[in-house]
């Protein structure tokens, strides 16, 4: 009986806890001329965050870090789109994809682009 108790306290605690977190998705990325788009699904409540992109360039089976951009994006309930500007040379990258709420990072990607 008391072990009973015991976890339907932690289990209220732990939902506590959770309640109203920020849950976050990074989807499709797109290329357009000077810039990408970044597709992100915000489940929870409006927040800000950072996104962070960090660009590898692709040629002869070697990746080489071009870019590493950051801009700041306010992120309301249900999907969103946040341009990142960066222009890229026809060609084939790998994209690194970050998204952080108070320096926290909460959920990363990556992605393959060709231009």
């Amino acid at each position: 009986m008391t072990s009973c108790r015991f976890l339907c306290c932690m289990l209220c605690i732990a939902f506590l806890i959770t309640a109203g977190c920020t849950s976050l998705a990074i989807g499709e990325v797109t290329s357009s001329q000077d810039h990408l788009t970044v597709h992100i699904v915000n489940s929870g409540n409006p927040v800000t965050a950072g996104l962070q992109v960090r660009t590898y360039e692709i040629r002869n089976m070697e990746q080489r870090e071009l870019t590493n951009t950051v801009v700041t994006a306010m992120l309301e309930k249900g999907e969103n789109s946040v341009a990142v500007p960066l222009h890229l040379e026809p060609g084939t990258y790998k994209l690194y994809i970050y998204l952080t709420i108070n320096n926290e990072r909460k959920t990363a990607s990556i992605k393959d682009v060709v231009v």
